[in-house]
């Protein structure tokens, strides 16, 4: 079976998670938050197919352990799908180390905020050499001359759509003009 891993997966990202479920994989979430993570199982199809990873990934020590545990228990990570925040510096790089045993080819889908630096980005990005790395950028809307931020459901569904598509860059949304960017 198929592992995929989803850093940030009981948010805005849950729909992602449940559908990697109903499709082949098994698939470990990490979340910091517990109830968040409960509702996820209760959504879940089949439990049996998700294992929930408690862990704040700004936390590089309890994060390695986690990675191992994560690998030793569901093997090679197929697919890592992560919305890792900032301030979390080297919390991608620490999960792509773990999975750099891993001699076949997996696939890395990063998502990254409306107003991410994506050219810096992937210039100082270090992945392995057999790791496909993807960008996803989140954007906005314009509705009638109005802009809102997408909602959890637009971000799952262009994730979704993203695993099969082959663009190493894919926007959800618009991220120009930026005037018209929402107001946080």
């Amino acid at each position: 079976m198929k592992h995929a891993l989803v850093v940030g997966g009981t948010g805005m990202l849950s729909n992602v998670s449940l559908w990697l479920m109903n499709n082949g994989y098994h698939v470990s979430v990490i979340g910091r938050n517990s109830e968040k993570m409960k509702r996820l199982i209760e959504r879940a199809e089949n439990d049996c197919l998700i294992t929930p990873i408690l862990v704040d990934y700004q936390n590089e020590i309890e994060l390695n352990e986690k990675m191992e545990f994560i690998i030793n228990k569901n093997g090679e990570i197929d697919l890592l799908i992560a919305w890792i925040h900032s301030p979390a510096k080297n919390a991608l790089e620490i999960i792509s180390k773990h999975n750099s045993i891993n001699h076949n080819q997996w696939m890395l889908l990063h998502i990254l905020g409306s107003s991410s630096d994506l050219i810096n980005i992937k210039r100082n990005i270090k992945v392995p050499d057999n790791c496909f790395y993807r960008i996803i950028q989140l954007g906005f809307i314009i509705e009638n001359n109005y802009s809102r931020w997408l909602t959890h459901e637009e971000i799952a569904n262009g994730v979704i759509r993203a695993i099969d598509n082959v663009n190493t860059i894919t926007i959800i949304g618009v991220t120009e003009p930026r005037v018209k960017r929402p107001s946080l």
